[in-house]
């Protein structure tokens, strides 16, 4: 079977991108309106791209109509945002704040999600989050124009809030972060079955 990509719209092009290109770890972003309202989004396009500068990138579609989302609108005129880990205890109100509500309602308030005061950005970060990267934005590229076209935010980071609960040692023991992962549809995955291999020299 060939899919072919050029013959397809973008609303079915995308249940074919998210099933084969799994899984995705989820960003769970937060930004601040340019009057100072919290938002709250999760997106599972999203990973680190260089350590030099410590750089991630996460992308936001377009809604179907062509508009584009609140993170983006507030990235665009704060430009600063907090990338949260999602561990499987926060996925229900993870999966809770992906939902359309009005540009200036915060999801943290509307689903009760505890915020914390970031240390070098304007947005708070999810308190109960094992982890979360204080990020300044480098840039945003846009990909294709109208529905579901993609804004990719790069952000370069500044810091990063580390749980003590998840160290082992110092370092991040990914048994006990225990995040989640989008695979297509509505299925998600939990990172608990772990195997290594050695790389090659």
């Amino acid at each position: 079977m060939i899919v072919d990509f050029g013959q397809l719209t973008p609303r079915d092009s995308y249940p074919w991108l998210i099933n084969a290109i799994n899984p995705r770890p989820i960003a769970w972003v937060s930004t601040v309106s340019a009057d100072g309202r919290t938002n709250l989004a999760p997106f599972s396009f999203f990973q680190g791209i260089c350590a030099n500068p410590p750089t991630l990138m996460f992308s936001v579609a377009n809604d179907r109509t062509g508009r584009k989302k609140d993170t983006i609108v507030n990235v665009e005129h704060v430009p600063e945002f907090v990338v949260n880990l999602v561990p499987y205890a926060l996925r229900e109100p993870m999966n809770l704040s992906s939902a359309a509500l009005p540009y200036g309602e915060s999801e943290f308030e509307r689903f009760a999600v505890a915020p914390a005061p970031s240390t070098h950005v304007r947005p708070p970060r999810v308190g109960a989050s094992p982890v979360a990267f204080e990020c300044k934005l480098d840039r945003i590229v846009r990909i294709g124009e109208g529905p579901l076209a993609g804004n990719v935010v790069f952000g370069t980071i500044l810091c990063a809030h580390v749980s003590e609960s998840v160290l082992t040692d110092g370092v991040l023991d990914p048994r006990k972060l225990d995040t989640i992962g989008r695979m297509g549809g509505d299925t998600y995955t939990r990172t608990t079955e772990l195997f290594t291999m050695e790389r090659p020299a």
